[in-house]
């Protein structure tokens, strides 16, 4: 299998996954554009890619000056500006069917058939988000994880509609990138979301319940079966209102085992929604 970097990557969505995204593909030498919906969010998002790649190269994790690779990428607020000779286009917008949907039959409408396009969704249908499309054989989900630069798995998801040529060569980008593919098949919840969720929603009644408190949960889960993060903690990294649109999707999908506790449905009422906010599940202020 081919291991190559796209030259041109579009990514539509500038938050913190699709900030990360745009991260590691300049790194590995691609020319990237990121659109976002307007000049706050644009100045939003270039931030937090500037500062991913100056934490990156704190590490030692970057070839490259960090300036020089912020210069690979441009941020704006207009789809239409996407490059039709794009290789490349990943959505990351927020996990709604219905924007998800918008942004990729107009970004569609852009690039080049030739153009592989992708969603980072990590529960919705790809085959459903993909019959809105002219071309569904081109599209299937890139699903990148949390933060993106310094996870190592991206889970393919193919759909019945995805050509196998396509496939192969995503596969292949994802190796470029210095990660591992794990090619799932269109399923609620894929492969990951369905497990992790399971076990997120299974640690958040345990709480709820009294049977430990966060830390002692998440422990448990860390030091006897090598998880390199607690469910809670891994809850409060995603996003609790992420984490509850997810277990909705799944639980109308897949039954009451996906049924969101009352606890997590409080606290997203309740504006904790994790490190984003500064309080989810531990204090994060």
């Amino acid at each position: 299998m081919a291991v190559t970097m796209p030259g041109v990557v579009g990514v539509i969505g500038g938050g913190r996954m699709g900030a990360g995204i745009a991260q590691v593909f300049a790194a590995g030498g691609a020319t990237v554009s990121v659109v976002e919906s307007d000049d706050s969010a644009v100045a939003a998002a270039r931030q937090r890619i500037a500062d991913g790649l100056a934490k990156a190269a704190e590490r030692g994790k970057l070839a490259e000056e960090p300036e020089v690779v912020l210069g690979r990428v441009t941020v704006f607020a207009d789809l239409a500006r996407l490059s039709p000779n794009a290789d490349l286009v990943v959505e990351a917008v927020p996990e709604r069917a219905e924007a998800k949907v918008d942004v990729l039959t107009r970004a569609e409408s852009v690039v080049s058939e030739n153009t592989v396009l992708a969603s980072n969704t990590s529960s919705l249908s790809i085959a459903e988000l993909g019959a809105a499309l002219r071309g569904p054989g081109r599209f299937l989900g890139m699903h990148f994880f949390n933060p993106v630069p310094a996870s190592k798995l991206v889970e393919v998801v193919t759909a019945p509609a995805t050509r196998e040529s396509v496939t192969g060569l995503v596969r292949g980008w994802v190796r470029a990138l210095g990660k591992t593919d794990v090619v799932v098949r269109d399923s609620p919840g894929f492969a990951t979301s369905r497990l992790g969720v399971l076990l997120g929603l299974e640690a958040i009644r345990m709480l709820e319940e009294g049977v430990a408190d966060a830390k002692a949960i998440d422990d448990a889960m860390e030091l006897g079966y090598r998880h390199p993060m607690g469910p809670l903690r891994s809850t409060d990294l995603v996003g609790l209102d992420v984490r509850l649109a997810i277990a909705e999707h799944l639980h109308s999908t897949l039954g009451e085992r996906f049924a969101p506790p009352k606890l997590l449905r409080d606290k997203v009422a309740a504006g904790e929604l994790g490190r984003k906010s500064g309080r989810g599940f531990y204090d994060w202020s």
